[in-house]
């Protein structure tokens, strides 16, 4: 089933959008949700969640990207749950390590820079944008799907040496584009 047609089935409250939906996007969004919790279980949850917010949020709002829109979803009570339920002393996993290393790049809210959360996300945009396919790849399987660099060198066939200097090189270069467009750590 495409896309409009399930976004259809939302706004037509038909509760076929919701099996469609897993079928069609449940390994995509199970696969957003474990990268981040790291625990099958939670990850299933957060699935089911995402379905219900995906339910609430349709209508008003009509999707341009669905995936996108309930990846987005995902993601965020993915981290949502993250932050709720670890603490230092349960360990670090690789969400803790991508948030480590693009600290010193995206301004703090605490910060005396206030900026509008939408505003950040386009100017992240447009620096993606700005990258090669290669380097986009890269950056987006590190910090929006917190893969972790073995698996980056694996998927891309690059050392895991050459991965981590490529994604400091990309964290040195947003943290300059941010910069230059008056968003200071």
């Amino acid at each position: 089933m495409d896309d409009k047609t399930i976004i259809q089935h939302y706004w037509d409250r038909d509760e076929c959008a919701i099996s469609e939906t897993d079928e069609k996007y449940g390994a995509f969004c199970c696969s957003i949700a474990e990268n981040i919790l790291e625990n099958k279980e939670d990850a299933k949850e957060c699935v089911n969640d995402t379905y219900l917010k995906t339910w609430n949020s349709l209508p008003p709002h009509w999707p341009k990207i669905f995936p996108a829109f309930i990846g987005r979803i995902v993601r965020n009570l993915a981290f949502n749950r993250y932050n709720s339920e670890r603490t230092l002393k349960r360990g670090r996993g690789q969400i803790s390590i991508a948030i480590d290393e693009l600290d010193e790049c995206i301004p703090d809210k605490c910060s005396d820079f206030v900026c509008d959360e939408s505003e950040l996300s386009e100017v992240i945009d447009s620096f993606l944008d700005t990258l090669s396919k290669k380097n986009r790849q890269i950056f987006v399987l590190r910090y929006w799907y917190t893969e972790n660099i073995s698996y980056i060198s694996r998927i891309m066939n690059m050392t895991e040496n050459n991965v981590s200097v490529v994604l400091n090189r990309l964290r040195k270069k947003l943290q300059k584009y941010l910069s230059e467009r008056g968003f200071k750590p």
